[in-house]
């Protein structure tokens, strides 16, 4: 099953089916793990072997991850013509809260921006700016152009959707001004150094030695987070969630709901304010 169709094969099937490099990437490296462990598998139907690998994966990643690696593995089945070895995903209940440890506020937001321009690192600044003015994906930054900026609004093509992006007045006379100071005459406005769009690697690190001179937590300091930061605050703003998924690209809602998830604690205080006192004191 899994020999007569290579690793490098199923990439290429993804990459032509137009899912993004990243999914390729994520779901190639998954199907290498799952061609890995059949190699080490004891001998057994099909069928179980699949099974024993989604236990391995229970015992040693969390229930998302785990879902998402079943998700890759029933790609990889799909593409070796053999739907009917595809996995369930585990069912788990949701989680109402966000990660506290994770959740980016404004005010750490706030001090990342002010090291970048202590830094004179004026390119970061603009990107942090722009993915939480407009909460575009990083690899959606090849949309911002200089013409996208003279018209106010950028046109993204992205997973087989095209959607309008508006830009704000005031995020547009930044990037205006970034670009006449770096001679960006036409074209995308961030790119690397070879002059292809940035993707998450390129901004990853920069922003992991940004979070350390800020003083901000390292974990919560990564180019998808900002598009979450964007999403809280649109929707504490306007509490508008359908008007939020068409802004994000979201087919479902349900999608959007994870990005405007409070902490617990936020949650909490918002319980506290509804208590009914009951008390003679």
């Amino acid at each position: 099953m899994i020999k007569a169709k290579s690793v490098e094969e199923f990439k290429e099937y993804l990459l032509q089916a137009e899912r993004s490099s990243r999914t390729a990437e994520q779901y190639a490296h998954v199907a290498a793990l799952l061609t890995e462990w059949l190699g080490r598998a004891e001998p057994d139907n099909e069928k179980n072997q699949l099974l024993g690998f989604k236990e391995h994966l229970k015992a040693h990643y969390a229930p998302a991850s785990v879902n998402a690696a079943i998700a890759a593995v029933n790609s990889f089945m799909e593409f070796s013509e053999r739907p009917d070895l595809k996995l369930r995903a585990i069912r788990r209940q949701k989680n109402m809260f966000a990660d506290k440890d994770r959740e980016l506020t404004k005010a750490e937001y706030s001090r990342l921006c002010k090291a970048a321009l202590k830094t004179g690192n004026d390119r970061l600044y603009h990107i942090l700016i722009t993915l939480s003015s407009v909460g575009v994906r990083v690899s959606e930054l090849q949309y911002i152009t200089v013409e996208a900026v003279r018209e106010r609004t950028a046109y993204i093509d992205n997973k087989g959707k095209l959607r309008i992006v508006l830009l704000p007045n005031t995020l547009c006379k930044q990037l205006e001004d970034y670009t006449e100071r770096h001679a960006i005459k036409s074209g995308c406005i961030f790119i690397t150094r070879r002059g292809k769009p940035l993707d998450n690697s390129n901004l990853l690190k920069e922003m992991k030695k940004l979070a350390e001179i800020a003083k901000v937590d390292k974990q919560k300091v990564f180019p998808h987070n900002f598009r979450h930061l964007f999403a809280r605050n649109y929707y504490s703003a306007y509490k508008d969630i359908v008007r939020l998924a068409d802004i994000l690209g979201h087919s479902s809602i349900d999608t959007t709901r994870i990005y405007t998830k409070e902490s617990g604690d936020v949650h909490r205080r918002q319980l506290d304010k509804l208590c009914l006192d009951v008390s003679n004191r």
